[in-house]
């Protein structure tokens, strides 16, 4: 099968990590993967196979997320058997791509954002849409009006799966000043207004003064120094961690105790999934698909957006765990998660798909 997967840019996101995981699974299991983006380079190209053929549209990086310059006469000379649009530009494109194609085009839904104009055609035109979370499926049938057969429920997979067994990380942890009674707070996030780090800083903020706690904030992008220039503010600096992006954040789970996430914009969040792989109890805002992200009032708390004291007391609570209510949390985290969003599933759900569709 010629499988096409279409994405505006190689960023260091969430969409981008799973854009590549499964351009790099489909080819493994013997397919013919094109990976198309608009933009060449990006933080995560180097971690496309060598096995995936690559596709830019724009000769040099341009800085344009939207600008697919012949787009459809790639396609056409491509000629997939299927197409699959990955993130929100592509999908803005992706009723265009279908047009141009006898094939079918898949659509996704993993964004919890106000959906654009051209998004919202795309998804009327497309043959199929895929969502990473049954309240992303939900939020297409109550809000867009597109009939429920019309749309299929893949999570996301797990990109770093977590060892069978995950010694604590204490170099990297003693590394930050961490000593080994510290609670680690962290979020991996791309520091974009919507994953709200700003507000955890908040929040971190008004902790008990007397508790021994970090928070390490691990990611880059536009808002990332406005997130500083608050922690210093609120004198933060030794308390608040900024680690940049990495291109593999299992050390960072390795050395934390609680995974932490502001967002407002979610369909499912791969921070979760990943910190869940790894016994990583969560605290997170309410926002679309977090409930599926973890065991509910077991191994993660979704907390109402904006109760800044509601997420407060919870993490009060989580560093107060006894040794045994955290061993037992984390076996169901990983156990729930390794479960849910195991990779080979994912990929196998992708592809049995695929062929129902043609």
């Amino acid at each position: 099968m010629k499988i096409l997967i279409v994405q505006d840019y190689l960023r260091s996101g969430g969409t981008e990590r799973q854009s590549i995981l499964l351009a790099n699974a489909f080819a493994d299991a013997g397919h013919g993967v094109t990976l198309l983006t608009f933009r060449p380079g990006g933080a995560l190209a180097p971690t496309v196979a060598g096995n995936v053929a690559r596709r830019r549209l724009q000769p040099f990086d341009l800085g344009l997320d939207w600008f697919a310059p012949r787009l459809t006469a790639e396609v056409r000379r491509l000629a997939p058997d299927i197409a699959l649009c990955m993130g929100r530009m592509a999908n803005c494109y992706a009723g265009r791509i279908q047009q141009s194609m006898t094939g079918p085009v898949i659509a996704t839904m993993r964004t919890g954002k106000t959906l654009p104009a051209p998004f919202r055609r795309s998804l009327a035109t497309v043959r199929h849409i895929v969502a990473n979370s049954r309240e992303a499926r939900d939020t297409l049938v109550q809000q867009q009006g597109l009939p429920a057969q019309k749309i299929s429920v893949i999570y996301n997979s797990l990109v770093f799966p977590a060892a069978a067994t995950l010694a604590r990380n204490e170099a990297l942890r003693a590394q930050q000043g961490a000593t080994p009674s510290t609670t680690v707070l962290l979020c991996v996030a791309m520091f974009r207004p919507e994953k709200n780090q700003r507000e955890l800083v908040e929040i971190a903020s008004g902790l008990p003064a007397d508790r021994d706690w970090q928070l390490w904030l691990a990611g880059d992008g536009p808002a990332r120094a406005g997130c500083a220039q608050l922690a210093a503010a609120k004198n933060l600096a030794a308390r608040v961690k900024f680690l940049g992006f990495q291109r593999n954040p299992t050390p960072l789970y390795a050395a934390a105790d609680v995974a932490v996430h502001a967002s407002w914009s979610e369909a499912l969040s791969n921070f979760l999934i990943e910190a869940q792989a790894h016994g990583l109890p969560a605290v997170a805002y309410q926002a679309q698909g977090i409930q599926e992200c973890f065991i509910p009032g077991r191994t993660g708390w979704a907390i109402p957006r904006d109760d800044r004291e509601a997420f407060r007391a919870t993490l009060v609570r989580r560093m107060e765990d006894t040794a045994n209510t955290r061993t037992a949390a984390a076996a169901s985290a990983r156990a729930f998660a390794r479960e849910s969003f195991d990779p080979a599933r994912q990929v196998v759900a992708y592809l049995d798909l695929f062929d129902r569709l043609r």
